[in-house]
């Protein structure tokens, strides 16, 4: 099989990235441009546009890496926070080897951010109170998929929902055990953004062992 695309291109034009336009505090220009993926998103009303949609990174141990696309939930001045089964592949990897990497591809404005860090569980409190406030379904299916594993057909995973299902028929579904989040605790930041020929603009955030940014522009 071969598909031909090597003739697939697109130039980039929407704008520019100079480090005055940079905030000193990553998290704060990360927080803005995150505004500006929402802003977009609504103004052209894109129904398959997710602004927290983000690939996360993780690898086994031995350095064998897997990536799949999962949703930012939470965000504060300690890190990202997302939500999964602890048993999960990347549940797994990440028992083993706790770094991570995230990247957001903002394709309405051609814009990419990348974060790099270290990651820990939150806290039972935490993933409890989000959990609560998870729709029904979703608070069942987490129950029902053991994510990862393999199984037999959709029946067996529908028919383990019908039983978690009549187990809490008041809707009153506790958290699982084995579910909750992660947060990933940054040391470096790229803001990338599209610029025509290929030129683009990036820029990285390297965490100083005093706990400041340092800022450099890198080659595209």
């Amino acid at each position: 099989m071969s598909l031909s695309i090597s003739d697939l291109r697109k130039d980039y034009t929407l704008g520019g990235l100079q480090e005055g336009d940079l905030d000193p505090n990553p998290f704060k220009q990360f927080e803005k441009w995150f505004q500006d993926a929402l802003e977009a998103q609504k103004k052209r009303d894109v129904a398959f546009f997710e602004a927290n949609a983000m690939t996360l990174a993780t690898a086994t141990k031995d350095g064998k890496p897997s990536a799949r696309v999962v949703l930012l939930k939470h965000l504060d001045d300690r890190g990202f926070v997302f939500f999964t089964n602890y048993e999960s592949r990347k549940g797994q990897e990440l028992a083993e080897n706790p770094f991570a990497a995230l990247c957001f591809h903002w394709e309405l404005l051609e814009r990419q951010v990348s974060v790099m860090g270290r990651v820990e569980k939150i806290s039972r409190e935490e993933s409890e109170a989000y959990f609560k406030t998870r729709p029904l379904g979703s608070r069942i299916g987490a129950w029902a998929s053991k994510q990862s594993a393999v199984i037999s057909g959709r029946g067996e995973l529908l028919k383990r929902v019908a039983e978690i299902g009549l187990k809490y028929p008041t809707g009153d579904v506790p958290l699982p055990p084995f579910w909750g989040g992660y947060r990933v605790l940054p040391d470096e930041f790229q803001f990338w953004q599209g610029q025509p020929s290929r030129l683009h603009d990036r820029f990285r955030y390297l965490k100083q062992l005093d706990g400041s940014w340092k800022i450099d522009r890198l080659s595209p």
